[in-house]
């Protein structure tokens, strides 16, 4: 959290003066103290004349990299405008968010952010990238923001690379080998790589470094020049064409007390993960040793840690030995693109699958990132029978978009397995949110049999929906705080703890899923512990097109779902939570003292 000074500068801002304190967490500082304190804060707002602004300021700017943000706010609230420190010192962000703190329209004068480009010296703290290139900064953003040509050359992919493609301006090319960067074409390249590249001559270059590398390591008792190991390493590393990218280092948890682990985390802030012999021994590496073996206890420490700590990646870069270590190199395949950047002349290919919560069924309501997994999918393999396709129509051209509906477990997995193994990447999407009833187990036993990268985007359960549509806390204070997710007994048997009429004792509300088929049993079995006027609802195809809820109580269930006919996709709820308007929180009280707020006495 940045740490605010508000300057107060005439009796007309004192409102605005004391909002912002108490949102932004601020502190309220007289203008002749601004000097004083120019180091102490990370940003500063003065409410009133811009000339004042910049006159209390002017004798302290020295540069954007060490300046702090400085934001100006008139006395009566119309404008935030960014003064000082824009994109680095977070200026732009801030007097956004003042703007929209206070109702005032924010004014921003970079040229990047009118024009809608990216602000480049921005990325290095945005996505925790390094700058490895000797061309000026200043230079290449002016010949960006005057949309000189472009090249984007990209090598892995994070969060940043997505947000590279997504908002790719118009005078960007994303080209897909260092070669094709022409100088006859282009002005600037720009490199997001973990590997060693250089731009032709005549051109510009950008160099940022993803940290997306996973450095296992292994050292020699207490050594005496554990404070030179850090450099040998990278230098190390340097020979083999791979610049410092490592967001992890890991190692034998043997090696917890050594100078070397404790200089890692305290001068340099790694991140430092330790795995026991027995971890490690069940890692297949390239260069197992027997004499590590005997020392202690694994055939391999460095690459059988990099590989772990990478979630069983790619080994990048294998063994290597200093005098005093050993150290190898891996990249998560969350990382890796399609297919893999050449190195040492070896072309590798990446597949990775991504497990999507679908939601409901509105397609509008699939995550932000369920989306977007959608849109870079190779591979679309939806539940046809739950999940509507409409939700798959924001695929890309090529891609493939198939109906798990006929397809057993092995048909599934195979489609799955061909498209992986291609590089491709692969959204398997599942109704609500997959870890609900979402059958992924079986999936992800084969994925990790396979060694195949996957990972799960959560989605909102037709259980968070039925209670919007219902307009009902589910939770009521004092009485029912409790949701049961669960399913009657039908083809597939329910644990005898968890029966029906045993978990109905605590008159939680409870959310069944895929039972109207079997919705007199499931009656039957609520009706020995809730009362028979308890409210119920059907939820037939919720937030669908076709949506149909039915009330009543409980006594009525299972003549209300077979009146209408109710089958799949049916959500029934039960409990008094239903449209419930009795019940106060404390948390709004004005008597109730939290950690944000003192109650009256």
């Amino acid at each position: 959290m940045q740490k605010v000074a508000i300057i107060q500068i005439s009796e007309a801002g004192k409102d605005i003066a004391y909002t912002l304190k108490r949102e932004l967490s601020a502190e309220i500082i007289n203008r002749t103290e601004v000097g004083k304190q120019w180091s102490e804060f990370d940003a500063f707002v003065f409410i009133g004349a811009m000339g004042i602004c910049v006159r209390t300021i002017a004798p302290y700017i020295k540069d954007k990299h060490e300046d702090p943000a400085v934001v100006c706010v008139d006395s009566i609230g119309q404008n935030a405008i960014s003064v000082l420190s824009g994109h680095i010192g977070g200026a732009n962000d801030l007097a956004r968010e003042v703007a929209a703190v206070i109702g005032a329209r924010d004014v921003i004068t970079t040229q990047s952010d009118n024009a809608g480009l990216w602000a480049l010296d921005t990325f290095e703290q945005r996505f925790d990238w390094s700058v490895a290139s000797d061309d000026d900064m200043n230079k290449c953003i002016f010949t960006f923001v005057n949309k000189k040509p472009t090249a984007l050359f990209i090598e892995v992919r994070d969060k940043g690379t997505d947000y590279l493609e997504a908002t790719k301006p118009d005078h960007v090319t994303i080209i897909h080998d260092i070669s094709e960067a022409d100088p006859q074409k282009y002005k600037l390249l720009i490199i997001v790589s973990p590997f060693i590249r250089y731009a032709p001559m005549g051109m510009l270059e950008l160099h940022f470094v993803p940290m997306v590398g996973t450095i296992g390591f292994g050292l020699a008792h207490h050594p005496d020049d554990y404070e030179n190991i850090y450099d040998e390493i990278d230098e190390a590393f340097a020979k083999q064409g791979v610049l410092p990218c490592a967001h992890r280092y890991c190692t034998i948890d043997v090696k917890k007390d050594e100078e070397f682990c404790s200089m890692l985390e305290d001068n340099y802030g790694e991140n430092v993960v330790f795995f026991t012999a027995e971890e490690l021994s069940a890692v297949e590496v390239p260069n197992p040793s027997a004499t590590v073996q005997k020392h202690v206890g694994t055939p391999s420490v460095c690459e059988a840690a990099a590989i772990l700590g990478s979630n069983h990646g790619k080994l990048i870069i294998p063994k290597l030995k200093g005098r005093n270590w050993t150290a190898a190199l891996a990249i998560a395949h969350k990382y890796l693109r399609t297919p893999l950047a050449h190195w040492r002349g070896v072309r590798g290919e990446a597949g990775h699958i991504e497990i999507v919560g679908a939601g409901p069924g509105d397609p509008d309501l699939v995550s932000v990132r369920g989306r977007k997994m959608l849109e870079r999918a190779d591979l679309i393999l939806y539940a046809g029978s739950l999940v509507p396709k409409a939700l798959t129509e924001c695929h890309k051209p090529g891609a493939v978009v198939r109906s798990s509906a006929d397809m057993n477990l092995e048909e599934q997995c195979a489609l799955m397995k061909e498209h992986y193994d291609k590089g491709h990447f692969i959204v398997r999407l599942h109704t609500g949110d997959p870890c609900i009833f979402g059958a992924i187990q079986e999936q992800m036993a084969f994925f990790d049999q396979n060694q195949m990268s996957y990972h799960i985007t959560p989605g909102i359960s037709s259980f968070l929906a039925a209670a919007a549509e219902l307009q009902s806390q589910f939770t009521i204070p004092e009485r029912c705080q409790t949701i049961i997710l669960t399913r009657g007994e039908g083809r597939t048997p329910m644990p005898e703890k968890e029966q029906l009429h045993l978990l109905a004792k605590s008159q939680s509300t409870m959310c069944i899923f895929l039972s109207a088929s079997i919705v007199d049993d499931v009656q039957k079995e609520l009706l020995m512990e809730y009362p028979e006027d308890t409210p119920v609802a059907a939820c037939y195809h919720l937030t669908w097109p076709d949506q149909k809820i039915y009330r009543g109580v409980l006594k009525d269930l299972a003549k209300i779902v077979h009146d209408n006919h109710l089958t799949l996709t049916t959500m029934l709820v039960v409990g008094e939570a239903i449209d419930n308007r009795q019940g106060l929180s404390e948390l709004y009280s004005k008597h109730f003292t939290h950690l944000f707020r003192t109650g009256d006495a």
